[in-house]
Parts: C-alpha cells; sequence; structure tokens
C-alpha cells in the first residue's frame, strides 16, 4: 500500500467495482479501492438460488433497520446492504430492470442535465452482454452477462401468469429492457452461465489483474480528508489502526445510499442541524445529503395451488443438497436461477404515462428468508407501487464510524401513496383471478378474500407490507438552484472539490425497477465523465408508450373484472 493514488474509490459494490475496472483500463492511473467486506467466494453467494443466505448475514451485509415507521404502526423494516466484493450485486435477487425510458427523463427534468433515457442507453448497452445478442436496445459484449432464465417451459404457472395479464387487457411485451417495459413477459437476471453476474465477478475480477489496481479488504473508512473544501484523500481503520492515503485527483465515494451519506457526514458534509447534534465539526453545509430518500415496498400475493408443480415442494434439505449438487457439478438447473422468470410492469390508473406497478412471479409460497410459508403446494407474486411520493433521510447519530445511522423512510405517508397500494391490492386479485390461473388457483393465503374495503387494505398492507431492498437518492444530482441538490450532473459533491458520489444515491427519482442495472450504467457514465472522455453518443430510438394512457389504465377491457368494494 502506498501513501497516495490518483484516484480512491470507497466501496467495492456495484458501482465501484465498475469504477475500479474503467479507471484502470489504460494503465495511465493508480487506482485504491476500499472495501469494508470480504471475499465473495462462498457458494452462497455464487449460487443464484441460495440468494436468501447472503442478505441476512452478518459476514456479508450491513444489517441496517430503519426507526419505527409512523404509518406501519410503528414497525422497524430491515435495510440490508452489501457488506462484501460486489456489495449489493453480490447479495440481491439478481433481478435486471433497467426502468422505465420516462424514469431518465424524468431525471434530467428534476435537474440532472444530460441523464436522459436516450443519454443513458449507450451505457446500459456497453455493461450488458445479453444472452439474446445485441440490437439497438441491448448490449451483446458487455462484461455484465444477463439471461432470461431457464425454467420457462418446466414451469407452467410462469406462462400462465403472463396468460392472465393478457386476460385481464394488459400487452404483453417480448422485451421491457427494450422498446416497451410495460406489460406482461419474461423476467431478466444477472446470470452469467449459471453463476451469479455480480459487479465483482464481471467486472473487479478482470480488473484485478492489472497491476496499476491496489485492493483493500476489510477496512472501514471513517471520513474523507479535506483541505479547504477540497478531498485530499481518506481516513481509514485497516489492521486496527488508522490509515490516511491521498488522492492525486479524485475520492470517489460508491458506498451506497446510507453508506456514502454517512461517509460525507463523518466528514463533516452535510446538513448543519445533523453534524452538530452528532459532535462533528461543518466543513461545508450541504442540506440535501441524506434527505430525499426512497424505497420500494412490496407484499407477497399469495395463493394454493391445485397441482403440485411449485417449489415448495424443494424446499427440505434432501431436495436442496441435491440442487446443490447439480448446480456444483454442471451450472444448471434449479440452482441457476433465482426463480422470478415471469414480471409485469403495469400502470395503476388512468393519466399515468408509465408503469407504477411491478410484479415479479414466483411458483412458490414462501418468505425471502426461504422459509416454507404453509404446508402444501402455492405459488405468489411479489408487488407493490414503485413510484412513491412518500420521502425519508439518512442521519448518523454520532461522531463513531461504527455507530448506526438513523434511517426513516416515511413510508405510505402520502394519501396518494395508500391509494395506489389499494389499486395494487384490488388489480392484483383481479389479474390472479383470471381463466389461466383458474385450474391451478387454490384459496387465497394473503392478504385473504376477506380483506376489501379501503380500511382493511391499509391495515393489512401496514403489517405485512416489507421492504424491496432499493434505498436511494439520498445525495441526489441537481440543478444550480436547487438548494437540496447534493451533486451536479457530473456526480460532483457541489462546493467540494476533487469529491464525487457515484452509486444509488445520486438518482433524483426512484426507477420503476429494481435498482442493480441502472447503478451498473450511472457508474458506467460516470467513469467517462471522470476522466474526461466523450460521453457515448445517443440515438434517439422509439419507446412504447400506451397510446390511450391519459384515459384508460389498460389497453383492453378484461375478460373477467372483479368489483372492488370500498
Amino acid at each position: 500500500m502506498k501513501q497516495s493514488y490518483d484516484y480512491i474509490i470507497v466501496g467495492a459494490g456495484s458501482a465501484g467495482c465498475v469504477l475500479a475496472d474503467r479507471l484502470t483500463e489504460s494503465g495511465q492511473h493508480q487506482v485504491l479501492l476500499l472495501e469494508a467486506g470480504g471475499s465473495d467466494k462462498s457458494i452462497f453467494i455464487q449460487m443464484p438460488t441460495a440468494l436468501s443466505y447472503p442478505m441476512n448475514s452478518e459476514k456479508y451485509a450491513w444489517q441496517f433497520e430503519t426507526v419505527a415507521e409512523q404509518s406501519l404502526d410503528g414497525r422497524k423494516l430491515h435495510c440490508p446492504r452489501g457488506k462484501v466484493l460486489g456489495g449489493s450485486s453480490s447479495i440481491n435477487g439478481m433481478v435486471y430492470v433497467r426502468g422505465h425510458a420516462c424514469d431518465f427523463d424524468e431525471w434530467e427534468e428534476q435537474g440532472a442535465k444530460g441523464w436522459n433515457y436516450q443519454a443513458c442507453l449507450p451505457y446500459f448497452r456497453r455493461a450488458e452482454a445479453w444472452i439474446g445478442g445485441e440490437d439497438d436496445y441491448r448490449g451483446g459484449a458487455g462484461p455484465l452477462g444477463t439471461c432470461s432464465g431457464n425454467n420457462m417451459t418446466l414451469n407452467p404457472l410462469y406462462q400462465a401468469f403472463i396468460k392472465a395479464g393478457e386476460e385481464a387487457g394488459y400487452p404483453t411485451t417480448s422485451d421491457y429492457n427494450g422498446y416497451q417495459q410495460e406489460g406482461f413477459g419474461t423476467m431478466h437476471m444477472t446470470v452469467d452461465k449459471g453463476v451469479r453476474a455480480s459487479t465483482s465477478n464481471a467486472y473487479l475480477r478482470r480488473a484485478l489483474k492489472r497491476s496499476n489496481l491496489t485492493l483493500l479488504k476489510g477496512v472501514q473508512a471513517h471520513k474523507v480528508l479535506l483541505e479547504n473544501r477540497k478531498a485530499t484523500g481518506v481516513e481509514f481503520e485497516h489492521r486496527g489502526k488508522l490509515v490516511q492515503c491521498l488522492a492525486n485527483k479524485e475520492v470517489l465515494l460508491s458506498s451506497g445510499p446510507i453508506g456514502s451519506v454517512q461517509l460525507l457526514q463523518l466528514s463533516g458534509i452535510g446538513p448543519k442541524a445533523v453534524l452538530e447534534k452528532a459532535g462533528i465539526k461543518v466543513e461545508h453545509d450541504l442540506s440535501g445529503v441524506g434527505e430525499n430518500l426512497q424505497d420500494h415496498l412490496e407484499v407477497y400475493f399469495q395463493y394454493q395451488c391445485h397441482k403440485p408443480i411449485t417449489l415448495n415442494s424443494k424446499l427440505g434439505l434432501v431436495s436442496k443438497g441435491m440442487i446443490g449438487a447439480e448446480w456444483i457439478l454442471t451450472r444448471k438447473g434449479l440452482g441457476a436461477t433465482n426463480h422470478f422468470e415471469s414480471c409485469a410492469f403495469i400502470r395503476s390508473r388512468k393519466g399515468l404515462k408509465w408503469p407504477n406497478i411491478q410484479y415479479h412471479f414466483l411458483p412458490a409460497a414462501m418468505r425471502y428468508d426461504g422459509q416454507v410459508a404453509f404446508d402444501g403446494h402455492g405459488f405468489q407474486v411479489h408487488v407493490g407501487p414503485n413510484k412513491p411520493q412518500s420521502r425519508g433521510r439518512v442521519a448518523i447519530r454520532s461522531s463513531n464510524p461504527k455507530d448506526k445511522p438513523e434511517i426513516q423512510f416515511n413510508y405510505i405517508s402520502t394519501e396518494q401513496d395508500r391509494q395506489d397500494w389499494r389499486d395494487c391490492i384490488r388489480l392484483t386479485r383481479e389479474i390472479l383471478g383470471q381463466p389461466a390461473m383458474d385450474e391451478y388457483r387454490g384459496n387465497e393465503i394473503q392478504p385473504g378474500e376477506h380483506i376489501t374495503s379501503d380500511r382493511a387494505i391499509d391495515e393489512w398492507v401496514k403489517q405485512n407490507v416489507e421492504s424491496a431492498y432499493h434505498p436511494s437518492c439520498s445525495c441526489k444530482m441537481g440543478s444550480d438552484d436547487d438548494p437540496m441538490a447534493v451533486l451536479d450532473s457530473q456526480c460532483r459533491v457541489r462546493g467540494v472539490e476533487g469529491l464525487r458520489v457515484v452509486d444509488s444515491s445520486v438518482f433524483p427519482t426512484i426507477p420503476n425497477g429494481n435498482l442493480n442495472a441502472p447503478t451498473i450504467m450511472v457508474a458506467e457514465r460516470a467513469a467517462d465523465l471522470i476522466l474526461g472522455l466523450p460521453v457515448l453518443v445517443a440515438k434517439e430510438l422509439p419507446v412504447w408508450i400506451a397510446p390511450d394512457w391519459q384515459d384508460n389504465q389498460r389497453i383492453n377491457t378484461p375478460v373477467r373484472e372483479v368489483e372492488p368494494q370500498v
């Protein structure tokens, strides 16, 4: 370990691994990558079906928790963040969703100049090696392997769900990451030849072969070193000792929407009141640091299944052992998938230009930790509104870097958010009640057929909703006249020279989908901005928008519609 490097990256996660790779490609720059966690070699990380293990492990994830959420009757929700090479891309559900094109146009409207969809698309493509090959929308030669799973043809429930969506009056889409997000179709995942395609596997492995990258694992950053509002390096704990390394060019924070906020505030950059309460000297009063926090919530809508075709029969120790053995020997079978192989994106009401509700279909009824939900066979959808109005905050509690910060999302705190959940529950019941599901659908396990009124839905959601683990937007990019914008459009911290944030905290608003894909895209584009390279040229490609979105919630009259009860 040297005393100085050109760039210091804090966090070897979804964004940090991308930066480490792109900034060392030319061989011209010395880069130091700091990671608090350790190796990602575990089978429980690399085997896709084992996804529930690392997320719930102290070894591989920061086990954060929210404060008591008022609108959830005081419940505290789990908020795990990756603490391992690959960060949250090594502990997530491997669902590959870029978001809707309008999400990125919305970023630009919110002040993130140059981050509209057409500008972002070349970076989605550069990152990706799509199993179906390259086209105008999808990448074919990037480091990140993406596929559409391997069991769509093996389990009829996947196709039945798509058919049910059609019968309910919604479109189908051949590629929700391409021309048309809205509709029902096959779900994509970051799995490459049967192995989790984390950014550690996709980017960091090749970068570590270069002599100009230094990786330090098991180190916790304490603060960014500042001189006259210029970032000069990072102080961190290494093998029990405090160490300072200097950055000749820039310090890059890629510690995620919780960690990057925590590090900025520990460094004296953030809202004055938060810093003073924690006993931190104010170096730069920047009111937006930690504000604008957003997340997705979801519930598990579950039914019993008449036919013994679900994964509930595969949850015993013997079955798990056989699945694991097949995967170890062949990298194939049920071990090589996350089991979310069909999905949907729909609009909950007329007047919405693009979808705000997302479905992950799972041919099993279980909890996220992999435990059996009930005896017998069942299936479920993970579903929730993806464009919440509610905003929260992250704030350090003290000057001790090892103290967990205070996290408050203010979940479901607006009337529109509550109405979106009512619509979500009713529309989901209607979809799963279509003829395509008749031969499989048994009794409704949860919410339960008696949950029909606004009040009953509100209460059930409060007690059963869980985080989809998509915290973001806590160091947002924005325009010069936005007092809450932490970053400019090049991810530079306003008022501090030589310091950028590159991770999901930079999003102005949360996209309609899972966050790993847009986080990787942000890092790809930010790498060019950091290096002063010309940004990739955007093509003006068409995007499907429902032609009558202002007047209709779906495109056709449903086959069988269930009337809501108020």
